[in-house]
C-alpha cells in the first residue's frame, strides 16, 4: 500500500502566502496568527533559520532571513511580525550552552516569544527563581512553546533585562490586545504566578552568546531591530503594488483618463517607490556589509554597527510613509474598513511606532554619531 497517498502537500511560500492573503480576514478577527499558519512557518524553516546546522537548523545569514520576512509581510504584516520571531534563537544563545541544546537539539523549530518590559521582581527559591507578574506585548506567544519574560533580582544589576524562559503552559495568555495595526500579532499580555524557573533557563538579553557561531556573533539588537524593521518594507511594497494593479485595471465610471494616466498619480506613485526603493538599498546593504566584516574580520565595527540600527528606523519611517501615499492615492475608495490600502498602512505605522525603530531611535542615533551618551543596548 502507497503510504503518500494521503500524504499532504509540501509547504511552499508561495503557497503560504496565498493562504495567507486569503485569511486576512479571519487573522484580524481572531487577534493572532493561527496554530496551522505557525506549522507552516515552521515547515518552510522560519524558526530554524539561524540555528546552527549542528542541531538541525538552516544557518541563513541576516539578508536571507530579512528577505524572508519582507517577502511574508507583502501577504500580511502581522503574519511577517510572527514569522520573525525566527530571530529567537539569537537571543537565547546568552542561554548556557547545555540549555541551548536542549532546546533546540530536541526540535529545531522551536517556536520562541516573550515579552521584556517592565522588567518584574524575581525571587531566588529552592531550584531557581520564582517569578511572577504581568508583560505587555507578548506578540506571538499565542503559537510559542516557549516564553521569555523580562525579570529583575535584587542585587544583580544590569543595564540590559535578565530574561526567564519557561513553557508557554507554564503562563496564562491575557487576550488584551486590540488595535487597528498589527492586529492579528497576538501580541497580549503574559501572565505568570509563582513560576520556578531554573537559573539555567534564564539569560541577558543582547548579553554575551554563549555560542561562537557568526550569526550569534552579529550585533544582537541591531538583528532585533531589522527583523520587525523590515515588515514594513513589505507592508510598503504590497501597498505599491495594489496601487499600480488597480490603476491599470481600472477603467473610470465618469470618463476619465485611468488613475494610471494622471499626472498626480504619476507623481505620488514615482514618489512613494522612490522612498521605498532608498530605503530598501540602504537597509539591505549595512546588513551586508556587516555581514561580510563578520566573516571577514571577526567583528562588526562600531561605525557599521550604528548605522544597523539606523538603517532600521529609516526603513520603518519610510515604509511607513510609502504606505500612506499608496492610501492617499486609494481615494475615498481607501477609507472603507475594509480596505487593504488602509491595513497596508496601519500596519506599517505600527511598525514605525515600535520602541526599537520609534522617534526616540533617531535621537538615539544621533548621540551615536557625534560619539555622545547613547541609551543601554544602542547601537
Amino acid at each position: 500500500m502507497n503510504n503518500q497517498v494521503n500524504a499532504l502537500p509540501p509547504v511552499t511560500l508561495d503557497g503560504l502566502k496565498a493562504q495567507i492573503r486569503a485569511r486576512r480576514a479571519e487573522f484580524h478577527e481572531l487577534r493572532h496568527i493561527p496554530q496551522d499558519i505557525v506549522r507552516q512557518f515552521q515547515e518552510i524553516g522560519v524558526y530554524r533559520a539561524f540555528v546552527p546546522e549542528r542541531f538541525g537548523g538552516d544557518a541563513l545569514s541576516p539578508v536571507q532571513f530579512c528577505r524572508l520576512i519582507e517577502d511574508i509581510s507583502t501577504a500580511d504584516a502581522s503574519a511577517g511580525w510572527v514569522a520573525s520571531f525566527g530571530v529567537s534563537s539569537t537571543y537565547l544563545a546568552a542561554l548556557p550552552k547545555e540549555t541551548f541544546a536542549a532546546i533546540y537539539g530536541k526540535n529545531p523549530d522551536t517556536v520562541f516569544a516573550g515579552a521584556m518590559f517592565p522588567p518584574q521582581k524575581a525571587t531566588p527559591v529552592a531550584g531557581g527563581l520564582e517569578v511572577t507578574g504581568r508583560w505587555p506585548y507578548g506578540s506571538g506567544s499565542m503559537g510559542a512553546s516557549l516564553v521569555g519574560v523580562g525579570i529583575k533580582v535584587e542585587g544583580r544589576g544590569s543595564p540590559l533585562p535578565l530574561t526567564a524562559v519557561m513553557p508557554r503552559e507554564k503562563v496564562t495568555i491575557d487576550e488584551t490586545w486590540d488595535t487597528i495595526g498589527l492586529r492579528a500579532t497576538g501580541s497580549h499580555d503574559i501572565v505568570a504566578d509563582r513560576v520556578v524557573v531554573s537559573e539555567d533557563w534564564t539569560f541577558i538579553r543582547g548579553g554575551t552568546p554563549s555560542l561562537d557561531d557568526p550569526i550569534f556573533r552579529y550585533p544582537a539588537m541591531g538583528l532585533a531591530a531589522q527583523v520587525l524593521a523590515v515588515v514594513a518594507l513589505g507592508a510598503a511594497r504590497a501597498a505599491l503594488d495594489w496601487v499600480r494593479g488597480d490603476a491599470l485595471e481600472r477603467v473610470s465610471i465618469t470618463g476619465a483618463p485611468s488613475p494610471a494616466a494622471r499626472a498626480y498619480v504619476q507623481i505620488e506613485f514615482a514618489r512613494a517607490e522612490a522612498l521605498l526603493t532608498g530605503a530598501r538599498a540602504a537597509f539591505y546593504d549595512a546588513i551586508s556589509e556587516a555581514w561580510r566584516q563578520l566573516l571577514e574580520q571577526g567583528e562588526v565595527d562600531h561605525q557599521t554597527r550604528i548605522r544597523l540600527r539606523h538603517v532600521a528606523s529609516l526603513a520603518a519611517r519610510d515604509g511607513a510613509e510609502a504606505a500612506r501615499l499608496a492610501f492617499v492615492l486609494g481615494g475615498s475608495e481607501a477609507t472603507r474598513s475594509d480596505h487593504p490600502l488602509g491595513r497596508f498602512m496601519l500596519d506599517a505605522a505600527s511598525v514605525a511606532q515600535h520602541a526599537f525603530m520609534g522617534a526616540g531611535t533617531w535621537q538615539a542615533a544621533g548621540a551615536a554619531l557625534f560619539e555622545q551618551a547613547t541609551p543601554p543596548g544602542y547601537p
